[in-house]
């Protein structure tokens, strides 16, 4: 089973090459591949899961920032190494926080607030259950623009 998620069909489809790379790196060619499916399914599913894995790892180790803006909240986080810091803003239902843009928004009726933790479980798995839930990897511009607000 995958440690994160099996990537869907089309995510495998857009990592075509990669997938092939993986699978000759681990001696199996495409004949051998094939095979696989045919007669083992259980192993070739093993190998498409750690393969997600090995994916999944990659782009969760590079995740510097993290944004999650819903209708009544924006929360910014940085992923540290270690801990992990939040900038948060709490509206009072007055704007629509997803459709205002930083420099017009009325900062009156909002609570800013930051916060820092140390991760609960790994990095890489905390990461990943967050973007599940809704948050989208960012390059930080708005963590650093509420950061200068600070």
């Amino acid at each position: 089973m995958a440690k994160y998620r099996l990537l869907t069909q089309d995510e495998l489809s857009h990592l075509e090459q990669d997938f092939i790379k993986y699978l000759i790196l681990n001696g199996i060619t495409a004949e051998d591949w094939e095979r696989l499916k045919q007669d083992s399914p259980e192993e070739a599913q093993g190998i498409t899961d750690l393969f997600s894995d090995v994916v999944f790892e990659k782009i969760l180790r590079k995740i510097s920032f993290l944004d999650r803006i819903e209708p009544n909240a924006i929360y910014c986080f940085q992923c540290l190494e270690k801990s992990i810091v939040l900038i948060g803003l709490q509206g009072d239902g007055t704007q629509d926080l997803t459709k205002v843009a930083l420099d017009k928004m009325d900062f009156s009726g909002l609570k800013v607030y930051t916060q820092s933790r140390d991760y609960r479980t790994s990095r890489e798995k905390e990461l990943f259950e967050m973007i599940e839930k809704g948050c989208q990897i960012s390059e930080g511009q708005l963590f650093k623009s509420l950061s200068l607000l600070l």
